[in-house]
């Protein structure tokens, strides 16, 4: 798990939920953290969920308001067919007596089906820590709903992958070799910020070390092997 490795991204996720959950009683309580694509929000999130025992739903493209309701209250323990406003008040109540935050992964889908002031409601119904997680372009999605946006304790980018990042990846998934630093830096370009792309490359690189023997792999041995980077090889026509 990219969790485990500790890395940037993670830091920053468990220390706004920390300083969320020990905010005064005058500041809002709920946190933003948004980027790209493949930059580990997901599962950074899923590993901090467990370490602070959050409750931890991923929002889908189809999901309903009730549908939305209902996945909360059985991440909860709670078995519900109430109507929407009896499954909003059961679910503010379980966050508010158990004091546990409430991690909302796609944050986008839910603005995209009108379900922001369900949200906003979530949280003036319980004040629970609730992290949303989204895109890149999701704080500007949020701007319209003034009464929301002005609920957000901190605003969190996403942290695009660096060398550091992949000197602690490499120990997980290339965990067989050592990856020097000339090769790290080259994976980090390669990525454009991707910690997805870089574990790609990770486990390619292993794979090739063991296979030729070699217990260091650097910029020298690797050579001009070809890296992932996410892009589709162009057709070669006739």
């Amino acid at each position: 798990m990219i969790g485990i490795a500790q890395t940037a991204n993670l830091a920053l996720c468990d220390m706004a939920i920390e300083r969320a959950q020990s905010r005064t009683e005058s500041l809002p309580g709920m946190i933003c953290l948004y980027g790209p694509s493949g930059t580990g929000k997901s599962i950074t999130a899923s590993f901090v969920a467990h370490r602070r025992q959050a409750y931890y739903v991923q929002a889908k493209s189809v999901w309903t308001k009730k549908f939305f309701l209902q996945t909360i209250l059985q991440e909860m323990g709670i078995n519900t067919v109430k109507s929407l406003p009896e499954m909003l008040e059961m679910a503010a109540k379980e966050l508010a007596l158990s004091n546990r935050p409430l991690i909302i992964d796609e944050m986008d889908h839910l603005v995209d089906k009108g379900a922001v002031e369900l949200v906003r409601d979530l949280y003036e119904s319980s004040q629970a820590v609730i992290l949303l997680i989204g895109e890149e372009r999701l704080p500007d999605k949020l701007k319209k709903y003034e009464r929301f946006h002005g609920r957000v304790l901190d605003w969190v980018p996403a942290r695009l992958v660096d060398l550091d990042d992949a000197r602690k990846l490499s120990s997980f998934y290339a965990a067989s070799i050592e990856v020097a630093d000339d090769l790290l830096e080259t994976l980090v370009a390669q990525a454009a910020g991707s910690i997805r792309r870089l574990v790609v490359n990770l486990e390619r690189i292993q794979e090739v070390a063991l296979s030729c023997g070699w217990t260091i792999a650097d910029q020298t041995n690797w050579a001009s092997r070809p890296l992932y980077t996410g892009q589709a090889p162009k057709r070669r026509l006739l």
